[in-house]
C-alpha cells in the first residue's frame, strides 16, 4: 500500500508516543525553522515523560537569536550526547551529510524519524514525514503534534511559530491553512511581535558597516541566469568576523529585493576555511535547488546553498554557468 501524508503522520506520531529516550537533530548552522522544530517537539515529547536531547552539528552553540526559544534546557552539545539514541529524529534536514559532524548517528541509531519539507530530501530513514508542498517543517512537526493530542502552550507554540513565519517570508508565501495554523499559536499565547523581533528585525549596530561594506561591491549581471538577471555580493572573512552568523546569513534577504534580477547569491567566506565559501541563492524565475544539487547542496526551488571551494570568482564561474542549466519555474 503507498503511503500517503496522513498516514505517515500516524506512523510517526506511534512511533513518538513510544518514544522514552529521544534525540532531535536539526541541520548545521540552524535556523529559526530546523530549531524551533527541533524544541517544540522536543519540549511536548518531555512532557509524555521521555528523555529528550536537541543538537546540531555544527556550530557549537545554538545562534544568539535563537537560544531563547529553549525553554526546557534541551540543547545538547554533541559531545555529551549518548554513544547511541533508541530513536533519532532528524528535522528539516533532507541528507544526512547536512547534519554534518553527526551524520553517523543515522547508521547506530535502533529507529531514524525524518521531518522535512525539502523536494531534495532523500528518504535515509526508517520513517518518514516528509512534504515538499509544507512551507515548513514547524508545519509537519504541528501536525504531529495535533496526532499526538498535544496541549499547546506557549514555548512550544513560539518554536512553531519561529519556524513558520521565518521560512514563509513573514507570512508572504503561507497557504491559508498556514494562517489558520499561525491563529492558534497566537491563541496558544505567542507574542508575534516579539518573535519576529528578536529573531528577524534586531541587529547590533556593527550589522551596519558590514552591510554598507558588502552591498559596495554587489553586482549586477543584467543578461545572466538565462537573461533574468543575477546579482550577488560576498561576505569576506573580515567583515563576517565583525558580527554574529545572523547577520551574515541576513544579507541575502536584502540583496534578493533587487527587482532587475530573478536570482540572488550571497558567497560567505567560511570563517574556518577561508579557502571555501558558504552559498545562499534566492530566485523568482529560476530552480535554484537544481544549481545547489549541482555543488552538493540542496534546498528549496527558491531558496537553497551549497559550499564551493575556490576563489570568489572561481565560485561565481560556476554559479553563473549552473544558472545557464538551471529549470525555469
Amino acid at each position: 500500500m503507498t503511503p500517503t501524508p496522513a498516514r505517515d503522520i500516524r506512523d510517526a506520531a506511534a512511533l513518538l508516543a513510544s518514544a522514552t529516550d529521544v534525540t532531535i537533530l536539526g541541520h548545521i548552522r540552524p535556523d529559526a525553522d530546523a530549531l524551533g522544530s527541533a524544541l517544540a517537539l522536543g519540549r511536548a515529547l518531555r512532557q509524555r515523560g521521555a528523555k529528550v536531547r536537541v543538537s546540531f552539528g555544527e556550530p557549537d552553540e545554538a545562534p544568539e537569536s535563537l537560544r531563547w526559544l529553549d525553554e526546557d534546557g534541551l540543547l545538547t552539545h554533541p559531545d555529551d550526547l549518548p554513544a547511541a539514541e533508541p530513536l533519532l529524529v532528524c528535522v528539516d534536514t533532507p541528507t544526512p551529510k547536512r547534519l554534518g559532524r553527526l551524520a553517523g548517528r543515522v547508521e547506530t541509531a535502533g529507529a531514524v524519524l525524518v521531518v522535512d519539507h525539502h523536494a531534495t530530501n532523500t528518504f535515509y530513514g526508517t520513517c518518514h514525514v516528509v512534504d515538499e508542498t509544507a512551507e515548513a517543517s514547524a508545519i509537519l512537526v504541528f501536525r504531529l503534534l495535533d496526532e499526538l493530542g498535544t496541549v499547546l502552550d506557549e514555548p512550544i507554540a513560539r518554536g512553531i511559530y519561529a519556524g513558520i513565519v521565518t521560512d514563509t517570508s513573514g507570512f508572504r508565501r503561507a497557504s491559508p491553512e498556514t494562517h489558520r495554523m499561525a491563529a492558534r499559536l497566537i491563541e496558544a499565547g505567542v507574542d508575534a511581535e516579539a518573535v519576529v523581533r528578536r529573531i528577524v528585525d534586531e541587529r547590533p549596530f556593527a550589522w551596519l558597516p558590514m552591510l554598507s561594506s558588502v552591498l559596495s561591491e554587489a553586482r549586477l549581471e543584467r543578461e545572466a541566469a538565462q537573461g533574468k538577471g543575477f546579482v550577488h555580493a560576498v561576505v569576506r572573512v573580515d567583515l563576517a568576523e565583525t558580527v554574529r552568523a545572523e547577520e551574515v546569513e541576513s544579507v541575502v534577504d536584502v540583496v534578493r529585493s533587487v527587482r532587475e534580477a530573478a536570482v540572488a547569491a550571497v558567497l560567505k567566506q567560511d570563517l574556518a576555511n577561508p579557502a571555501q565559501w558558504q552559498i545562499s541563492l534566492r530566485s523568482i524565475g529560476l530552480d535554484v535547488s537544481a544549481v545547489a544539487a549541482e555543488f552538493g547542496g540542496g534546498g528549496h526551488r527558491q531558496a537553497a546553498g551549497c559550499t564551493i571551494p575556490g576563489t570568489a570568482e572561481e565560485v561565481l564561474a560556476g554559479l553563473r554557468a549552473a544558472l545557464e542549466r538551471a529549470p525555469l519555474l
